[in-house]
C-alpha cells in the first residue's frame, strides 16, 4: 500500500480537501497536517488516524471514519490532540478517561448496587431503580452523566411535579444521589437535581393520610379476617400486624430467631427497624397464640410467615389486596392509626408509652439524648389492654400506669 499526497496547497497542514475526501478509491494514506492521515483500505472504507507523539513516544489514534467524521471535524480533535500532547498530556489516556464515562442508566445500576447494603429491605432498594426506571431514563438514561443537563432533569419532573408530588420528589432525590456519585468519580461539577429549584413550581404542602379504620371496628374487621378463606399465614400475619401496631414490613420479614416465647418478646432487629434501632414488642397472649399457629404451619425456622414461593416473604401487596378482598377500604399501615387513636381516646395512657408502641423515635434531638427508656413494662400492659380490645373483652376506659 503506496502512501500517497494531494498537491502541496498554501497552507501544508491543509494538504486535503473535502472533495478529495469523498472522492479518493484509490487505497492508501494520505497526508494532511498535525500527523492527521486519511486511509483507504482495499474494501473502499476509509477512515481517520493520527499519529503523534505522545510523552516521547510515538502513537497512533484512531479518528473515526469518514462518514462520520467530516474533514474539517478530524482536523480540529488532530490540533487539540497535539496541543495536548505538546503541553506534556496524554491525549489517548483522556479518550479513554472520557469513554469510560457511564451513561446516567449505567450509572444509577451502579449507585443502586453500592447502596443496596444499606437500605432497610429489598423494596426500597427496588423502589430506588424502578422510580428511575419509570420516570428518567425515558429522557435521558442513555446519556453520558457527564453531558445529563438541567433541561434535562426537567423534562423528566416537570410532568409529574404536581400531579405526582411525593413521586417526583423522590426521583428528584435519586437522580441527585446518583449525580453526587458522578461529582465524586470525577464527571461532573454541578448536581443538576439541585439547580432546578427555581425552576419548578411550589408543590402543594397537603398529604393524604392513609385511611384508617376506626378502633372500634377493629375487633369486627379479625372476625371477619378469620372466617375468610385467605391463606393461613396471611391470615396470622394480618391479625399479628394488628394486635402488635406493627408496620407491614417489620412483620412479613419477622423470623423464628426474634421470637422469646419464655418471655413473650419479640426482639426486632435494627436493620428492619425504620429508626434504624433494635425494638422490642411485648407479645400479648393472642399474639402469642398467633406465632404458636404459625409455627405449627412451619418447621420454625427462617421466616415466620413464608409467601407462597420457599424462603420468601409475603409481599406488602398481597396483605393490602386481602384487606380490600374483605371488605374494607382501609390501608395496611392505617391499623396502626386505629391503635394510636384508641390508646388516645379509650386509655389514659402517656403519650410517650404509645408513640414507643409504634416504634416513633423522639423528633427533639435534646429531649431524645435523656429519654433511654423504651417504656417496656407499661407498653406491655398496653398492649395486653389492645388484645382485650379487639377481642371484644374490653370496653372501658381503663388505666394505664
Amino acid at each position: 500500500m503506496t502512501e500517497q499526497r494531494t498537491k502541496p496547497a498554501k497552507h501544508p497542514e491543509k494538504a486535503l480537501s473535502a472533495q478529495f475526501v469523498k472522492s479518493v478509491v484509490e487505497p492508501g494514506k494520505y497526508t494532511d497536517g498535525h500527523g492527521l492521515i486519511l486511509k483507504v483500505d482495499k474494501s473502499g472504507a476509509k477512515r481517520w488516524i493520527q499519529r503523534i507523539v505522545i510523552r516521547g513516544k510515538r502513537s497512533e489514534i484512531g479518528l473515526g471514519s469518514t462518514s462520520l467524521v467530516s474533514l474539517s471535524e478530524a482536523r480540529e480533535v488532530a490540533l487539540e490532540n497535539r496541543k495536548m500532547a505538546r503541553a506534556g498530556g496524554d491525549p489517548l489516556a483522556a479518550r479513554r478517561e472520557a469513554e469510560a464515562v457511564l451513561t446516567f442508566a449505567e450509572a444509577s445500576k451502579k449507585v443502586h448496587a453500592l447502596h443496596l447494603p444499606s437500605w432497610r429491605n429489598e423494596k426500597h432498594g427496588a423502589q430506588f431503580l424502578s422510580t428511575l426506571e419509570t420516570y428518567a431514563f425515558p429522557h435521558f438514561g442513555k446519556s453520558r452523566i457527564s453531558e445529563v443537563t438541567t433541561a434535562d432533569v426537567l423534562s423528566a419532573l416537570q410532568p409529574i411535579w404536581l400531579e405526582k408530588p411525593e413521586t417526583a420528589r423522590r426521583v428528584r432525590q435519586r437522580i441527585g444521589t446518583v449525580m453526587k456519585w458522578a461529582i465524586a468519580q470525577g464527571w461532573r461539577q454541578d448536581n443538576p437535581a439541585e439547580a432546578i429549584s427555581k425552576a419548578l413550581p411550589k408543590q402543594p404542602k397537603t398529604r393524604a393520610h392513609r385511611k384508617a379504620l376506626p378502633y372500634g371496628e377493629v375487633a369486627g374487621f379479625l372476625e371477619t379476617l378469620k372466617a375468610s378463606n385467605a391463606g393461613p399465614s396471611t391470615k396470622l400475619a394480618l391479625e399479628m400486624l394488628v394486635l402488635t401496631a406493627s408496620r407491614s414490613g417489620e412483620v412479613r420479614l419477622a423470623e423464628w430467631s426474634e421470637v422469646d416465647f419464655q418471655n413473650a418478646v419479640w426482639t426486632r432487629p435494627a436493620s428492619r427497624m425504620k429508626a434504624a434501632r433494635e425494638h422490642r414488642v411485648p407479645l400479648s397472649p393472642r399474639a402469642l397464640e398467633v406465632l404458636q399457629e404459625a409455627r405449627n404451619l412451619s418447621d420454625g425456622q427462617g421466616l415466620i410467615f413464608p409467601g407462597t414461593k420457599p424462603g420468601k416473604p409475603l409481599s406488602d401487596m398481597t396483605l393490602s389486596k386481602l384487606v380490600k378482598a374483605l371488605g374494607f377500604d382501609v390501608d395496611v399501615h392505617g391499623f396502626r392509626t386505629s391503635f394510636k387513636t384508641w390508646a388516645q381516646e379509650r386509655t389514659n395512657t402517656a403519650g410517650d408509652v404509645s408513640e414507643a408502641a409504634l416504634a416513633h423515635v423522639i423528633k427533639d434531638k435534646a429531649e431524645a439524648a435523656y429519654a433511654r427508656s423504651d417504656y417496656f413494662e407499661k407498653r406491655e400492659r398496653l398492649m395486653a389492654r389492645w388484645c382485650e380490645f379487639t377481642m371484644r373483652k374490653d370496653t372501658k376506659i381503663i388505666s394505664i400506669a
